[in-house]
């Protein structure tokens, strides 16, 4: 097996928990429909695949619309940093694979995933990102993943896929990545497999040491 010299992250509930400005960004938006609040745990339930999955779950059936869509997101952009910061032991992490290629692939739109990185000191260790709205196909389609890797020249059997959702598993494994489960973040596996499991960013330090080319 290929030694692993390249690092892939999803970004919310994996490098930064953004849980609280999402949550407050779709309660402006239940709010302003006359709806009541949702707490942060059933938020939480509904990350993973893009914003548009997001405020459809967090709407009634048959009401969501396009206008609404714009709508979240016109309100998450004004609370992107309220609250949401790496998670501990991250920054340090990402310190300790500094001369490895590493990415982000999320499926956060790019402009607002690139303003999370920037705005938490985070970008400078990543080579690429990746956003929800940079290919055709978001996670789980492998293409983002894919998309990753060609733009930090580095093969399949040589990276990994760190996330906390069914969605990074299926497109890491689907690209031919090896994929690492972090049990901290706000997804589930569904069954997925995977290849390593960490339940703190401690566990990837462990996992991952020292990695360097």
């Amino acid at each position: 097996m290929a030694e692993l010299t390249t690092y892939l992250f999803d970004l919310d509930g994996t490098l930064v928990d953004s849980l609280q400005d999402l949550t407050t960004a779709i309660n402006g938006l239940r709010g302003e429909l006359g709806l009541s609040p949702l707490s942060l745990a059933t938020v939480k339930s509904y990350v993973g695949d893009g914003a548009t999955m997001l405020v459809q779950r967090a709407l009634p059936a048959a009401t969501f619309t396009g206008d609404l869509l714009q709508n979240f997101l016109d309100r998450y952009r004004r609370h992107l940093l309220d609250h949401t910061r790496p998670y501990a032991g991250i920054p340090a992490f990402l310190d300790s694979l500094q001369g490895t290629p590493m990415g982000v692939v999320t499926n956060k739109p790019l402009d607002m995933a690139e303003e999370v990185l920037r705005g938490l000191n985070l970008r400078p260790y990543f080579g690429t990102v990746i956003g929800g709205d940079s290919c055709t196909q978001k996670k789980p389609h492998p293409a983002p993943v894919r998309q990753a890797l060609a733009e930090l020249g580095s093969s399949p059997a040589s990276a990994v896929m760190i996330g906390d959702h069914r969605t990074d598993l299926i497109s890491g494994q689907s690209a031919g990545t090896r994929t690492c489960f972090c049990s901290w973040g706000f997804g589930i596996t569904d069954g997925n497999p995977f290849d390593f499991i960490a339940r703190t960013p401690a566990d990837l330090a462990r996992l991952f040491p020292g990695c360097r080319p």
